[in-house]
């Protein structure tokens, strides 16, 4: 199974600290489906970049890259346009409690 890297880049460097109510509904339905990746098994792990820019990175599992573009397009946080998606191949080379 082919892993690869998601980036969800927010509208704006601030966005954690100056959501609206309509984003942090987004955001919430955006982490119960990181959720449910993780319990699926596809989810490798997912989490936002801290500081000025709250860039979120998601790495997964999928067979093929349409079905890896189709995981992160349906991100809720793509979907709405709230968040823009960029994909690239990516190889889990050392993981604490694998290696």
């Amino acid at each position: 199974m082919a892993e690869w890297i998601y980036f969800l880049h927010p509208p704006r460097p601030d966005f954690a600290a100056t959501m609206t109510d309509e984003e942090k509904a987004v955001w919430g339905t955006h982490f119960a489906r990181l959720q449910q990746l993780l319990a699926d098994g596809v989810l490798i792990l997912a989490g936002p970049t801290l500081g000025e820019t709250n860039t979120g990175v998601a790495v997964i599992e999928a067979p093929d890259e349409a079905t890896a573009r189709r995981i992160m397009e349906e991100d809720p946080a793509v979907a709405s346009g709230f968040a823009t998606g960029e994909l690239r191949p990516f190889q889990v080379a050392l993981l604490r409690g694998r290696d």
